[in-house]
């Protein structure tokens, strides 16, 4: 047995030696040949997934923070903390169900109506009734603002554990001392506790830079319907899908690695640009 093993591994290898080196074929197919449409496509919809996540999802953290440290009661800041940390730790399969449920059309509900959210979108005329019987889930228009609320409430709670972390760490004689000289609530914040957190949300946001590509595939493979591919096709799910259709399995790794040099790119960008201007880095 062990002799036939052998022989089937020396097999292999002289199959993988006999393989003809692709050099930047592959690259060139996905940057500029027939792929390109696609690629660019994915590439698009995961940098404005990425951005809209920046600038709406990452100061959210920071106000939930903010929110804990003005609640005296332990009791009740523990209660609040919990109900924001839960979406974490809920799997992304319930997750994405629920906001389906939450928001489907016929087909998707037993009784073939529009979701509860739904439904209070159409009260407040931010949705035409058309789109509600069909379902926001199937409008590509939409899938962007429902996976950036979904990312938000299922990440803002447990995101703000480090700006927390930050907050009650500042000595309460820095808040005397600015008491003292007068400072309210709001001098209190821009002049003690923001400088106090400046440093870990320098760190925190250099590392969301660095991630700014690095949409994980889960969430939107399940949220996605094929009527919406044109806002929810990413480049994780491109290349799942190049995987399963196409037989030359290293083309499907090319957009990936595109993503991660670009990925590294940006976050020596941003660890030498926030060193230069806050002296607060990475590395």
């Amino acid at each position: 047995e062990l002799l036939a093993s052998f022989k089937v591994n020396l097999s292999g290898s002289h199959r993988v030696a006999d393989m003809e080196f692709a050099g930047f074929n592959n690259f060139k197919e996905v940057l500029f040949g027939s792929r390109s449409t696609d690629f660019w496509m994915a590439f698009r919809n995961t940098f404005l997934l990425s951005a809209y996540g920046l600038i709406f999802g990452f100061p959210v953290p920071i106000i939930l923070a903010l929110f804990f440290n003005e609640i005296k009661s332990n009791a009740y800041r523990s209660f609040l903390q919990v109900v924001t940390y839960l979406p974490r730790f809920i799997s992304t399969v319930i997750i994405t169900t629920l906001v389906w449920m939450l928001l489907s059309g016929k087909g998707l509900l037993p009784e073939g109506t529009p979701g509860v959210i739904s439904k209070t979108l159409v009260s407040l005329k931010l949705i035409s009734s058309e789109v509600a019987d069909k379902g926001v889930m199937f409008h590509s228009q939409y899938f962007r603002s429902v996976f950036l609320i979904q990312g938000i409430w299922e990440g803002a709670g447990y995101g703000s554990i480090v700006y927390f972390a930050a907050v009650i760490a500042i000595s309460p004689t820095n808040y005397e001392a600015a008491q003292i000289d007068g400072a309210g609530k709001i001098q209190q914040l821009r002049y003690v506790v923001l400088p106090a957190m400046l440093s870990t949300i320098i760190i925190m946001l250099i590392v969301r830079i660095g991630a700014l590509l690095s949409i994980g595939y889960e969430t939107v493979y399940l949220l996605r319907h094929r009527s919406t591919y044109m806002t929810a096709q990413v480049i994780s799910t491109l290349a799942l899908d190049w995987k399963e259709s196409t037989t030359n399995e290293m083309l499907s790794t090319v957009p990936e690695m595109i993503n991660n040099i670009t990925s590294m790119v940006l976050v020596i960008g941003a660890n030498m640009i926030s060193r230069k201007v806050s002296e607060t880095s990475l590395y």
